[in-house]
């Protein structure tokens, strides 16, 4: 890992580290022109915008979920703007129609909703329909969109060939931080169920949840995958990942406030689970902290925690060599992704600062700093 001179930077903070960036990009754009593939960045995963302009030298545009995302996207990011989500509001579609180049319904009953606005708009538009292979791989049941009763994706029971008129690409997301094994077994899936409808498509998504920038990730198979797939239905593929683009990217930097003991030490920090990190709660998961270990693996443990009155915000039990003190710094790695865009001001707490480093003259940028009017502005 990188050493990063943090006595400087008021915590808690995100740290984005620009050269790390830039390599997750180089290979992601190596998988591009390996497999002649369009990857899009999921700003739904990542929506640091300030980093956008560096994000479009290497990835083809952007995929959202809602209307800012949208706009954020379309705004900052040079290149196409995907929108996917389980359902629209009509009094928006028309701002949609503006502004992205392809749109996917989760549902025959969207498509017949809005088809003939669609027809109607100044500027092409390319529609797609998500279809549901109920082949689930990923384990945890939140992030799961074939679980059963997913509302995500047309199941094969319901879809509709005769209503295709107008539909250009099907778009599938089945996975999670997972490896190219799972999306191997996916497409089977997907293709037995609707592999006779892909010939008539110009494209086919196979949405995020790629973790392509992971060490262990197998990238040889994902090209096979994609071209294999490409020249057998002469389809343009699309990849949309938002985790992998800032994977081990990023890190939260903290801060000890107080050390109380109530049958183990407890460290509170100036950072919230809940607040700052929310998947440590919602994965669950439990971050990793340079320089420390499981609890009991180093002679000091502390369970350490944030300063919202949430009794669960409980970021995990660590050890460390020695005592914690008040003042000390701690820094969570892989904090990135679904951090920044999920964070929240619970409790008024503030948010981290955002700060990008650039190694390549060793300077740090405090990009964004968070005041009681950012509070206050979300509220009435």
């Amino acid at each position: 890992m990188r050493q990063y001179d943090i006595n400087h930077l008021r915590t808690p903070c995100y740290l984005v580290d620009l050269g790390l960036l830039r390599s997750n990009l180089e290979l992601l754009a190596d998988v591009q022109k390996r497999t002649s593939c369009k990857i899009l960045l999921a700003m739904k995963g990542y929506a640091a915008w300030s980093t956008f302009a560096l994000c479009s030298q290497y990835l083809c545009g952007t995929s959202a979920s809602a209307l800012h995302e949208v706009r954020l996207g379309r705004e900052y990011f040079p290149g196409e703007v995907h929108l996917c989500a389980p359902a629209y509001r009509q009094d928006e579609m028309d701002d949609y129609l503006q502004l992205v180049d392809h749109i996917v319904f989760n549902s025959f009953t969207q498509w017949r909703l809005f088809r003939d606005r669609i027809s109607r708009a100044d500027r092409p538009i390319e529609c797609g329909l998500r279809i549901n292979p109920m082949h689930s791989e990923v384990k945890t049941k939140i992030y799961d969109p074939c679980s059963p009763g997913s509302r995500l994706g047309i199941p094969l029971d319901q879809f509709r060939p005769d209503e295709l008129n107008g539909i250009t690409g099907l778009h599938f997301h089945t996975l999670c931080e997972l490896n190219s094994d799972s999306l191997e077994r996916t497409l089977i899936a997907v293709e037995q169920q609707f592999g006779r409808f892909f010939n008539q498509m110009n494209w086919v998504n196979f949405g995020g949840g790629h973790h392509i920038t992971r060490p262990d990730y197998d990238i040889d198979l994902l090209c096979r995958l994609i071209t294999d797939f490409a020249d057998r239905h002469d389809a343009q593929v699309y990849l949309e990942p938002g985790e992998a683009i800032a994977l081990n990217t990023g890190f939260l930097i903290a801060s000890v406030l107080d050390i109380v003991h109530n049958a183990m030490d407890i460290g509170i920090l100036d950072t919230s689970a809940s607040a700052h990190m929310p998947d440590v709660l919602e994965m669950p998961y439990r971050p990793v902290i340079v320089g420390a270990d499981l609890p009991g693996a180093k002679k000091h443990t502390y369970r350490l925690a944030g300063p919202t009155c949430l009794a669960g915000d409980v970021i995990g039990d660590y050890s460390f060599d020695k005592p914690l003190k008040v003042g000390d710094s701690l820094v969570f790695t892989d904090m990135a992704h679904y951090t920044m865009v999920k964070n929240t001001m619970f409790n008024g707490i503030n948010l981290p600062d955002i700060v990008l480093y650039e190694p390549d003259t060793d300077t740090y940028t405090v990009q964004r700093r968070f005041t009681y009017e950012d509070f206050k502005s979300r509220l009435s």
